[in-house]
């Protein structure tokens, strides 16, 4: 089955918004073996929706049109949906109770506007389950269909999860599963990795199953994805395993998290914060940060996993360098190498009492500091009486990638020492 996205909405054109929506139904659609050729952006205008509409269903069995179903005069995509479908649209007065009894469970002012939220082609008809206030559509077209969800992210995937998905799969109407695995890896590049996995990617593209992609990220590394279809779940997980444990072995220790199944396929449960939180709190130890030029960040991100306070003690950010000197009693001098980096992880962990500590000390950009050039970064493990420090060299990067990379890497050394593999 193809599938086509079409984001309705001028503040998309001009840049006002970024649209995460069609970023996510992509991924979504993938998961489930839906192809996705095609993604469109079209503005507030009646006949320019229509025109998107006309030309997605020319092309696709299935179109997700996100936005513009709202109670204000520029959300037309009820209209256009209509226009194309060669119908009217009617007011359902069921639907017109049930959005009107959101809105007092609320305690909001039902207004006027707000029943056009229950306007429905005739011959649609709106999902089952309702977000925020506007329904969402479910409009066949013949053998086709289009789907209208709104445009608020939360109430769209609620929507897609609860009413859309069911339905494509349903009319996809084979009886094929798709399984996915989702091999998160650090320490190689994208490339690198490809060339790793080299003969295994020859051997696939002769037989078409299952298949590699890549997705690559600051935060989360390399994303090797797997996927396999077959007749049932157990055989697609069969094929699915065999070929994991191939790859697996032909990446060896970059890989540092694995997605196992497509209700695992959230990123934030298999970033490095949380797997080194995940390790740590599996032996029982205790964790603290100094951090200079992230100036916070590396705390940030370990304090975003929930239950992070059963491992996390705190940090100190030593942003100024007399901060270094007075509390994290880093001998005065320049602030930027190993030895004050492995200094700044040993204190810190003595200062607040953990089992181990991290830091990072460095030149975030865009200016050079000490007579070393942006990117420059020192950090530090320190786990008992074992100690690794590493330069990184983040140069030609924006500033906030060098900040985003710096942590990223330091919970890589962090996870390398705790699993005893070699820290590049």
């Amino acid at each position: 089955m193809r599938c086509e996205i079409v984001a309705v909405g001028t503040e998309l054109l001009l840049g006002q918004i970024v649209d995460t929506n069609s970023t996510w139904l992509a991924e979504r659609l993938a998961v489930f073996g839906l192809d996705c050729y095609f993604q469109t952006r079209v503005g507030d205008n009646l006949v320019r929706i229509e025109e998107t509409l006309r030309l997605a269903l020319s092309r696709a069995d299935a179109v997700i049109v996100c936005g513009g179903l709202g109670p204000t005069q520029d959300d037309i995509t009820r209209q256009a949906i209509a226009n194309v479908m060669g119908v009217p649209l009617r007011r359902d007065p069921a639907l017109v109770a049930r959005i009107e009894a959101i809105f007092h469970q609320r305690n909001r002012p039902f207004t006027d506007n707000n029943a056009m939220q229950a306007d429905v082609p005739v011959g649609a008809r709106p999902t089952a389950t309702i977000a925020g206030t506007a329904p969402g559509l479910i409009c066949p077209l013949g053998e086709k269909s289009i789907y209208a969800l709104p445009g608020v992210p939360w109430e769209m995937r609620t929507l897609f999860e609860s009413d859309v998905l069911p339905d494509l799969l349903q009319r996809r109407g084979d009886a094929a599963t798709i399984v996915n695995h989702t091999l998160y890896c650090l320490g190689a590049g994208e490339s690198a990795i490809a060339a790793r996995l080299a003969p295994r990617l020859q051997a696939l593209d002769v037989s078409g199953n299952p298949t590699i992609a890549f997705l690559a990220s600051d935060v989360y590394g390399i994303r090797v994805r797997l996927t396999a279809k077959a007749a049932n779940a157990a055989e697609a997980q069969r094929v699915l395993e065999k070929e994991a444990r191939e790859v697996r072995a032909l990446l060896g220790d970059i890989v540092f998290s694995e997605g196992r199944n497509e209700n695992d396929h959230d990123p934030a449960h298999h970033s490095p914060e949380a797997v080194v939180l995940r390790l740590l709190a599996e032996r029982g130890k205790t964790l603290a940060v100094a951090e200079s030029l992230t100036g916070g960040g590396i705390g940030t991100r370990l304090t975003s996993v929930a239950g992070a306070s059963r491992v996390f003690r705190g940090g100190i950010i030593a942003y100024a360098s007399d901060v270094k000197f007075e509390t994290l009693d880093v001998p005065p001098g320049p602030v930027v190498s190993e030895e004050v980096a492995t200094r700044m992880a040993r204190n810190v962990r003595q200062i607040l009492h953990a089992d181990v500590g991290l830091a990072a000390t460095g030149v975030a950009g865009p200016d050079s500091q000490e007579g070393l050039s942006p990117g420059t970064v020192c950090v530090a493990v320190v786990i008992g009486n074992d100690i690794v420090a590493r330069t990184l060299n983040l140069a030609e990067r924006p500033r906030e990638q060098v900040r985003t990379l710096t942590a990223t890497w330091l919970f890589d050394m962090l996870r390398r020492k705790i699993l005893g593999f070699p820290v590049p």
